[in-house]
């Protein structure tokens, strides 16, 4: 995995992979080489996921009527989650 792959490309290969892995007649030390090119191949997709998560903008309509962009629920990594629960001591 030299080269920079898309996520569509990285998908199609863990699912070779897993493919590959259910076969009941795998060597185990195919299994173990299979299973850590899924390890990568997975950690590539979260972070292509990630990225795109961040990137994401959602247009919201200001009572003026113009649209101004604003962050994706969940794609900032800075703002903290608020719950209604009070926090234990």
């Amino acid at each position: 995995m030299g080269k920079q792959i898309t996520f569509e490309e990285a998908l199609q290969q863990l699912e070779a992979v897993v493919k590959k892995l259910e076969k009941p007649d795998l060597p185990l030390e195919e299994s173990i080489r299979l299973f850590e090119e899924g390890m990568k191949l997975s950690e590539v997709c979260s972070t292509k996921l990630d990225s795109a998560q961040q990137r994401v903008e959602i247009l919201q309509k200001q009572a003026s009527g113009e649209l101004k962009p604003a962050p994706f629920e969940g794609a900032s990594v800075d703002e903290p989650e608020q719950e209604d629960k009070e926090t234990p001591f």
